[in-house]
């Protein structure tokens, strides 16, 4: 979805499946001819809108265009193996760098990699997110768990309280998390009330496991929050296993909905 200050762009289509918008720019623009364009990613199709809605606000005289995209489209392909991987973030990025954003700010991205390719970036730590589900879940006897190292650097400073994190064990031929070890306070997850964080879920095989894990080691309850929820969780054993109580997300790419699901605007 695309809103520009705030109103979303209807997007329809021609017979031949070309985009057809239409947007009345004189109402959407400050005294100082600028304008805020907001991108929750939900398909390819919206670059193409976003491409044509850039050239039609600076062909109106905004002169200073700021995107709002607090999901990173393409960001899990940020590094390329062989010559025959194609550096699908990279190109993404040239082109968001091409279309000239004053600045273009996001929201807890997947990697340094793609904090590196974006021009005029401002990057948002989810640690206000993180506060909102720790006040709604309660902070009794609570614990924070990270599923691997990188997580556990990212997120480990964002909330004061004692953590574990995970390392996981694969099946590196075929890439299936067979399961994990746990580090760091261990010790203490017997009896805690336990908080999972990190930056994306997909069908959410991590969480499943590093939840299992969990409750082997004796947890009391086990939660689950993500920035980055895709619809695909509904696929996954995350929300069938009965191991984790609820999941919270953003609305930056979830449009699915469940009743074990908790989205924060």
């Amino acid at each position: 979805m695309l809103t520009l200050n705030g109103k979303k762009i209807e997007i329809g289509h021609f017979p031949d499946g070309t985009l057809l918008m239409k947007e009345y720019v004189e109402r959407q623009y400050d005294a100082q001819r600028s304008a805020v364009i907001g991108w929750y990613f939900a398909e390819n199709e919206e670059l193409a809108a976003l491409i044509y809605l850039v050239g039609h606000l600076k062909a109106h005289g905004v002169s200073r265009i700021h995107l709002d995209m607090p999901y990173i489209p393409n960001a899990r392909q940020d590094r390329v193996k062989s010559d025959e991987d194609v550096f699908t973030l990279k190109y993404f990025a040239d082109t968001i760098n091409w279309l000239g954003f004053a600045s273009v700010t996001v929201l807890d991205p997947h990697s340094t990699v793609s904090e590196a390719l974006f021009d005029n970036l401002i990057v948002r730590t989810p640690q206000e997110y993180i506060a909102k589900v720790v006040a709604a879940i309660g902070d009794e006897n609570l614990m924070m768990f990270y599923p691997d190292e990188g997580a556990m650097k990212r997120y480990s400073a964002l909330a004061d309280k004692p953590f574990a994190f995970g390392i996981k064990k694969r099946d590196w031929a075929t890439g299936q998390i067979m399961g994990l070890d746990v580090s760091g306070a261990a010790e203490r997850i017997k009896g805690s009330r336990v908080l999972i964080v990190d930056d994306i879920c997909s069908r959410g095989g991590t969480f499943y496991h590093s939840a299992k894990k969990l409750k082997e080691l004796g947890a009391a309850q086990v939660y689950l929050y993500v920035t980055h929820c895709e619809n695909s969780i509904l696929q996954g054993e995350v929300l069938t296993s009965g191991l984790i109580e609820r999941v919270f997300t953003t609305n930056s790419i979830l449009t699915a909905e469940h009743e074990n699901i908790t989205v924060l605007n």
